[in-house]
């Protein structure tokens, strides 16, 4: 006979405080999550300190990102549909019936005492999706992968948010052609042209002063236009 161990006071908090601040908000009762774990106050304030800690140990093990990377994993090794793969995943999430929006924000926004704990496990969290993010755009071979991936996560954000306010409009389609643009069409190409800088002739033409032609052209290295 297979028993099943049933996790402590602290996993059961955790679990109570994902399930019941997703579907209500943060501001849900402690009544309600100490119920929902079936544990006493003691335990609260054992494990967490109280609500505050609760919740921003709730947000900091959530372990969102790690869901981001297991999204562009199994698109496989191109940096390219790696990032792509995250709106399609967004696509599939922001449709379901239960999606609530992006619980990160929401904290973000109900909790006005700037000095509770969850912000900082917002902005930690938002920080890993753009570190994610910049190292897919620097392998990729984009021009500025700190402000691609800014731009990035921007529509990441406005994918949670929009799906919320207008579930029928599937934001995350929108988002990925957006995204698409973001990324541009090869992974060498600089915005504004092909050329790399330096790579344009030189006021009065391609001759070297006197006349004469290098060897092998009239371009200086570093003049033509870089290969896809």
């Amino acid at each position: 006979m297979t028993t099943t161990t049933r996790p402590g006071p602290r996993e059961r908090l955790l679990e109570a405080a994902r399930e019941l601040t997703y579907t209500h908000g943060v501001h849900v009762g402690v009544d309600a999550i100490l119920g929902r774990a079936d544990v006493a106050r003691r335990s609260l304030y054992q494990h967490f300190g109280g609500k505050d800690g609760l919740i921003a140990e709730m947000l900091r093990t959530q372990a969102t990102a790690d869901r981001y990377r297991e999204t562009m994993d199994a698109a496989g090794d191109d940096p390219r549909e790696r990032v792509l793969a995250v709106f399609d995943e967004l696509e599939r999430v922001t449709t379901r019936p239960t999606f609530r929006g992006c619980r990160y924000t929401a904290a973000e926004l109900a909790l006005s005492d700037p000095d509770h704990p969850a912000h900082a496990e917002v902005r930690a969290h938002k920080e890993e999706l753009h570190r994610i993010f910049a190292a897919e755009l620097t392998r990729y071979g984009h021009p500025d992968p700190e402000f691609g991936a800014d731009q990035i996560l921007v529509l990441v954000d406005g994918v949670l948010a929009h799906a919320v306010t207008r579930p029928g409009a599937h934001p995350a389609l929108a988002a990925r052609a957006m995204a698409e643009t973001i990324l541009g069409p090869g992974a060498t190409e600089k915005p504004g042209g092909t050329e790399k800088p330096g790579g344009t002739e030189k006021p009065g033409g391609t001759e070297k002063p006197g006349g004469t032609e290098k060897p092998g052209g009239t371009e200086k290295p570093g003049a033509t236009p870089e290969r896809g």
